[in-house]
């Protein structure tokens, strides 16, 4: 049992309620704000963000912004400039020419902490697709707010930069102790964040409440899913049965066959794109942040929250069991239905097969940059690559989204063994 905690935890549902309370802490901000985003959309709900960014910046506010240059390839630019234009420090993380120079890493955290005194974390990008509107439903997704201490140590361990030392640890060990703890992996190290999931399905004893948009588990966690089911622990997932991502919901169905047998329940989220990443165990312990069950997230900066607090653990288990009640059950029978037995099944675990090169090549280091030669023997080599699978679409009549995703995942493979084969040249 903890102690009283001296932090304020808030659950806070889609974009609806955490777009109001981002703007007010930044319009209220009087020393700093800190923002990291993934996807940072510059239409819509994006100019409410700009034009408080910017009047903070203009009452003497420091304000910094980093936003992906994967996420945000369309804005990430334009963005940068307009927030340098109105005094603010504006960052892309990895714009999409680090390619050629090996950088594929991603930072997929959501977090906004104003004068070390509030935050904001969780799942949720800048877009206008978090908010209902013309007739289309927000995407399912939450963050949490935190007021207390573990700002204020949140604001050091970020200012104390990306290298680690003795001063980096510490400030570590200050976020990672307490009710409420706060766990941010660095490029290639989400297998801290995935060691808390795995800690906290080993330890429930009654029941287990997961929402999750990209499921694609390692064959641990379903094992231990499995496990956790067999030693009676109720175990229900929330899942996406619709996708922004081409064939995700495939690659998460190929896993369904293995946890429906052992009794794990299983329903599909379809009234919108879900987004969220939530994790509820025994009602007394929530997981929630930017952190995915799947492959990609064990690559990629990534940021959670735990807390040890019956109210807010209280709150996320009935978020999961209000969709839930909305959501369509996956019975045994649709899983093992001719089709999913004989295409979906196999397109899914081709699916998983892609993401799983792709995470591989996202954490292997290419040290030496390119050579005007070698990037342009690279370039016609890629032209060639393009040209032929051009055809062989035509051909085969391939689904446009599929053949981009594998396409693009050719493209990724035959660079990184062109410049293995030029390092070793």
């Amino acid at each position: 049992m903890n102690p009283p905690s001296s932090e304020t935890v808030v659950l806070l549902d889609g974009g609806t309620e955490t777009y109001p309370r981002m703007l007010r802490a930044i319009e209220a901000a009087r020393v700093s704000v800190h923002l990291e985003v993934y996807a940072f959309s510059t239409v819509g709900v994006g100019q409410l963000f700009l034009a408080a960014l910017g009047a903070a910046a203009a009452r003497g506010v420091k304000v910094e912004v980093s936003v992906d240059g994967w996420g945000s390839a369309r804005f990430g630019l334009s963005l940068v400039a307009a927030l340098r234009r109105m005094g603010c420090t504006a960052t892309v993380h990895h714009r999409l020419f680090a390619l050629l120079l090996g950088k594929l890493g991603r930072n997929h955290r959501k977090i906004l902490l104003v004068d070390d005194e509030v935050a904001i974390l969780g799942g949720i990008n800048i877009g206008d697709e978090n908010l209902s509107c013309n007739g289309h439903s927000s995407w399912a997704d939450v963050a949490v707010l935190l007021h207390g201490p573990q700002c204020l140590h949140l604001g050091q361990w970020l200012r104390a930069g990306l290298a680690e030392g003795p001063k980096k640890r510490a400030l570590r060990s200050l976020l990672q102790v307490g009710p409420l703890r706060i766990y941010l992996s660095a490029l290639g190290r989400g297998y801290q964040l995935r060691r808390r999931y795995m800690l906290a399905v080993h330890q429930a004893e009654k029941r287990i409440s997961l929402a999750h948009g990209y499921f694609l588990p390692d064959a641990g966690m379903v094992r231990a899913l499995v496990a956790a089911r067999a030693r009676g622990v109720e175990v229900v997932l929330l899942l996406a049965g619709r996708s922004d991502i081409p064939l995700a919901r495939a690659a998460t169905r190929s896993v369904y066959r293995r946890l429906l047998p052992a009794g794990v329940i299983i329903y599909e989220w379809s009234a919108s794109v879900l987004h969220a990443k939530v994790g509820v165990f025994d009602g007394e312990l929530l997981l929630v942040g930017s952190f995915n069950l799947d492959p990609l997230s064990m690559t990629n900066m990534e940021v959670l929250v735990e807390a040890e607090l019956g109210e807010v653990a209280q709150a996320g288990e009935a978020w999961v069991a209000n969709h839930v009640a909305r959501a369509q059950r996956v019975t045994a029978i649709q899983a093992n239905g001719t089709y999913w037995r004989w295409v979906g099944d196999p397109l899914g675990r081709a699916s998983i097969g892609l993401v799983n090169a792709f995470a591989w090549l996202l954490k292997t280091p290419v040290p030496a940059p390119l050579t005007p030669l070698s990037l342009a023997r690279l370039l016609s080599l890629m032209l060639a690559t393009v040209v032929g699978a051009t055809a062989l679409v035509q051909l085969c009549g391939l689904p446009v989204l599929g053949s981009t995703a594998v396409g693009t995942t050719v493209l990724v493979v035959e660079f990184f063994w062109f410049r293995a084969n030029e390092q070793r040249g």
